[in-house]
This record gives C-alpha cells, structure tokens and sequence, in this order.
C-alpha cells in the first residue's frame, strides 16, 4: 500500500474546477469533489492503475480519466503524488 498525497497545484486545479461547476450546480460540484478523491483513492492500492499520459510517455506519470478532466499523478516508490487536475480538451 502507498500513501497518496496531493499537491497544492491538484487541490487548486479542483478547487477551480468545483467552482466553475458550482455556478451551474452546486451538487454536482460536490460529487466531482468526491469521484475525484474516491478515484485517487484506490491508487493507494493499484497505484500503476492509471494510464500512462501519452503526451509524456513516463512510465511514471499516469492519468485517471474522470469526466472531462484527467487527474495526472506521479508514482514514486512508496508514494503516488496528484500533480494536477486537468480538462481534457486543453493542451497538457
């Protein structure tokens, strides 16, 4: 099992996000939250879960498809590190 933590930027970036969909619907932001932890979660057991990010190709950094938004992380040893949250459509 591995301790997954999550950057200032990631929480920022969901904060953002949360935000934006709460203009059109609070509850719904509320669940984006709660899928985006759920998901992250589950890396504390399956951390090479995750694809690898095509644009990258590091065997390292991985993304999880949630939505629109792509939950990139990093898997270091006993860690999986959320670097950010980010919409699907715009460039990495």
């Amino acid at each position: 099992m591995v301790k997954v933590t999550w950057t200032q930027q990631a929480l920022d970036d969901l904060d953002s996000i949360c935000l934006f969909i709460a203009r059109d619907s609070l509850q719904y932001a509320k669940l984006f939250a709660i899928r985006a932890f759920e998901a992250t979660d589950r890396l504390e057991l399956f951390p090479k879960s995750g694809r690898i990010v095509p644009e990258i190709n590091r065997e390292d950094v991985r993304e999880i498809i949630l939505g629109n938004y792509r939950v990139i992380y990093r898997v270091i040893t006993q860690e999986v590190e959320i670097i950010t949250v980010h919409h699907g459509a715009k460039l990495l």
